[in-house]
């Protein structure tokens, strides 16, 4: 009998969040008393097709042991690695264990507290059944410029870019297990810091699909990111 297919959570929380200019890594500030990322801890471990949540943390991360969120049994962590696709792979790595080859991983930003069961559950039905796998995105409304970076500041238009056809990538992103080892493995391998895991499995060939997500699921880099996080999980 065939085991059924199951699916896991990776966080990579190792980051430091320069862009907040804040005295702590960004996934640890506070939205309304509670730290950033237990908003998407909580997400991932009462959704009810989630099986557990791989979190990787930096060495010597000594705030981690307080949150509440990191007690739940759901949860185990890894080291971190220096940038964000190795801390991801280093999840992976760990997952190997005790997950199958053909599990289904959703990796998701810590930084990105506004994530909510519907996202995962959409995500998960778009998905199941695709041969690759996928990412919540969302369709770019604005014009887009593009700057030049080999003048000054690198703030001056170069040209103004077609919209047609592109898309915010949003996360969770998520794909089979053992194929989006090997494509961040050999993504690294070749000095291709990828910034997601859809980059690493387009560089090994892959058409992952766009699931249209929420423009609620922001990502915390700046500072009036918070303010609007707080306005959206009020």
């Amino acid at each position: 009998m065939t085991e059924a297919v199951r699916f896991w959570a990776v966080i990579p929380a190792a980051g430091t969040g320069s862009r907040m200019l804040a005295d702590l890594p960004k996934q640890y500030l506070s939205i309304n008393g509670r730290h950033i990322i237990e908003y998407s801890l909580d997400t991932f471990c009462n959704h009810p097709a989630i099986t557990g949540v791989v979190v990787a943390i930096a060495a010597g991360d000594k705030l981690w042991p307080d949150l509440p969120s990191s007690r739940n049994p759901k949860i185990s962590t890894v080291a971190g690695g220096e940038v964000r696709c190795q801390s991801v792979l280093n999840c992976l790595h760990a997952l190997a264990a005790r997950a199958g080859p053909e599990d289904w991983v959703l990796v998701h930003d810590a930084a990105r507290p506004c994530i909510q069961g519907e996202d995962i559950d959409q995500l998960l039905s778009s998905l199941r059944d695709h041969p690759v796998g996928g990412l919540l995105a969302l369709p770019v409304r604005d014009t887009m410029k593009r700057a030049d970076l080999g003048q000054g500041d690198g703030q001056h238009v170069r040209e103004t870019v077609n919209r047609q056809g592109l898309w915010h990538a949003l996360t969770p992103q998520m794909f089979r297990l053992e194929r989006l080892t090997r494509a961040l493995e050999q993504a690294i391998g070749q000095g291709q810091l990828v910034t997601d895991e859809s980059q690493a499995m387009e560089l090994a060939g892959f058409r992952p699909k766009l699931v249209e997500g929420r423009a609620e699921n922001i990502k915390i880099t700046r500072p009036s990111d918070l303010r609007l996080a707080k306005l959206y999980l009020s």
